[in-house]
């Protein structure tokens, strides 16, 4: 496939910005939603391991008992669509028995031939502490969050990543803790409002190279 220009990749990015107000009645639309689904779904995580879920949350109702735990903030009520990042907590030998299992599956490999690889994410594991495992899950998670927000642009929709909410009460609305995940960060998605001040400042940012370094 053709890839899109640089320059188009740069345009995307410099377009996009963190939404502060949405516009209820947009929403997008389920065929443009579900590649963005997928663009998540592909994400690249530390092992492959994919110690996460991602929880679309649609619901009116559900949306209204997130909100107050989010700080009331209008992103979580007015976006179109409300994605939790969760991270297994801890990610644990079944997790990788069941990465295991799928990389076999999708690849036509017997799974006895993966097991040196299995045996290394183990001793991986086995190395941190619950707390410490969970920390690195949610870091597999950010790396989801950049890919989606990347993705988001690319597509011409809006999306706001956000830190300012409650885990434990979004973990006890949306059942996450029952399952064995942990919610990390959240994004809202959907279209800016016309009005929205945030819409019109000019991004800034650091000159290139007063932040990368060449070696």
């Amino acid at each position: 496939m053709p890839a899109a220009s640089p320059d188009a990749v740069l345009e995307q990015l410099r377009w996009r910005y963190a939404t502060k107000k949405f516009d209820p009645a947009r929403k997008i639309a389920p065929d443009l939603w579900a590649k963005l689904e997928q663009a998540a779904v592909l994400a690249p995580s530390s092992y492959g391991l994919q110690p996460w879920r991602f929880v679309v949350v649609t619901d009116p109702a559900v949306r209204q008992r997130l909100h107050p735990v989010s700080w009331n903030q209008p992103q979580v009520v007015d976006a179109s669509h409300l994605v939790v990042f969760a991270a297994k907590n801890p990610p644990a030998a079944a997790d990788v028995d069941r990465h295991i299992a799928r990389v076999a599956e999708v690849r036509g490999l017997p799974p006895a031939g993966l097991d040196p690889y299995k045996q290394m994410i183990l001793g991986s594991l086995s190395r941190m502490t619950p707390a410490d495992a969970h920390a690195w899950a949610a870091r597999q998670c950010y790396i989801a969050l950049g890919v989606f927000l990347s993705a988001c642009a690319m597509a011409g929709v809006d999306a706001c990543p956000m830190e300012g909410f409650q885990p434990a009460r979004y973990d006890e609305v949306l059942g996450l803790a029952a399952r064995g995940y942990g919610s990390v960060v959240i994004a809202a998605a959907g279209y800016r409002h016309p009005d929205d001040p945030a819409a019109a400042l000019v991004k800034a940012r650091f000159a290139p190279d007063e932040v990368i370094e060449r070696v």
